[in-house]
């Protein structure tokens, strides 16, 4: 009876150590943050250091994090989620964000949030070409979307499903606008990708950072910050085009998810990355901050010079929402 009794009080003592743990367990469940994109693997970690709030990896892209989110509304599994500008607008929309100001908000440029808090920009970046040269067989580096649609290019090229991804439907915009189509116009847009499809290109739904660094992919439509942390980081023989044609730059948002299971931990997760530390992060991973935080020199040096970037030009964010889901309609109808 005696090893019974003294049994049972080990097995009680356990439960209620676990029980006293989870109820001080830090946790904030992001949607759409990878460690593979902008270096969200370092900010994850600072996030835990800073504020002791675990923020597991997630792999999913904006639309794949919108469309969870919906699914959930009743009973939210996130807490936060980072996504593409063009998805905030629409998350909000379907009431599945709910309004919060870190304590940098005010800090933050009109137009790149939402007055009320439902969203706000972290960071930004500029669409062109992420070149593995070491992949390319001898070819020559393209220098615009021209040239990605001549056949020596043909098997080389990715990008990202414009229907699901941001980063797919920011290239769409790019190269449409760059071609003489407009937000209310995506005919040149559509038309380029019908004629791209004879070189075959790859079409994932993820994040393919490690594909290009591989050489699986040798081209793909990305942002600058991400060709930059495979060349100066990872030692990848990397280029960044920004085509002669011209292209875009667009911010990515974070938002607090409405009914958030855990919104007192997730509320320092948005803090820390507005802050000037979380800010910095995002600077010494090639990202603009949003705030006027200074980029260290020796990350600055190594961006194309400022005459390249002034092809690259900020659209009508709200309009660019407005018009995605009609675009994706076509594209799914005429390309895909």
């Amino acid at each position: 009876m005696k090893h019974h009794i003294q049994q049972l009080t080990r097995v009680t003592a356990l439960a209620l150590g676990l029980v006293a743990s989870s109820a001080f367990a830090q946790t904030a469940i992001c949607y759409n943050c990878p460690t593979e994109w902008a270096d969200w693997g370092t900010q994850i970690k600072a996030i835990k250091a800073k504020t002791g709030v675990t923020v597991p990896p997630d792999n999913k892209n904006s639309g794949q994090s919108l469309a969870q989110l919906v699914a959930e509304k009743a009973s939210p599994v996130a807490d936060v989620t980072y996504v593409g500008v063009t998805f905030a607008y629409q998350a909000m929309k379907d009431g599945v964000v709910q309004p919060y100001k870190p304590a940098q908000f005010a800090d933050i440029p009109e137009g790149l949030k939402d007055p009320a808090g439902h969203w706000f920009a972290i960071h930004s970046g500029t669409m062109g070409f992420m070149v593995n040269v070491d992949a390319l067989g001898g070819k020559p580096v393209p220098k615009s979307w021209a040239d990605l649609l001549k056949p020596d290019y043909k098997g080389l090229i990715g990008y990202l499903d414009p229907a699901s991804a941001f980063v797919g439907y920011v290239g769409a915009v790019a190269v449409n606008q760059a071609r003489g189509g407009t937000l209310d116009n995506f005919g040149p847009g559509i038309d380029y990708f019908k004629q791209l499809k004879k070189n075959d290109p790859i079409v994932p739904k993820q994040t393919a950072y490690a594909r290009v660094l591989s050489g699986e992919i040798a081209i793909l439509l990305d942002y600058d910050f991400n060709a930059y942390r495979a060349k100066y980081k990872d030692k990848a023989n990397v280029e960044f085009v920004i085509p002669a044609e011209g292209s875009v730059v667009v911010p990515y948002v974070m938002s607090l998810v409405n009914k958030a299971p855990h919104a007192a931990d997730a509320k320092k997760v948005l803090d820390f990355v507005l802050s000037d530390e979380g800010q910095t992060i995002w600077a010494n991973a090639y990202l603009r901050p949003v705030r006027n935080i200074a980029m260290p020199k020796d990350i600055q040096a190594r961006f194309l010079p400022a005459s390249e970037y002034t092809r690259a030009k900020t659209v009508d964010y709200d309009k660019m929402a407005a018009s995605q889901k009609a675009f994706s309609d076509r594209y799914l109808k005429d390309v895909q």
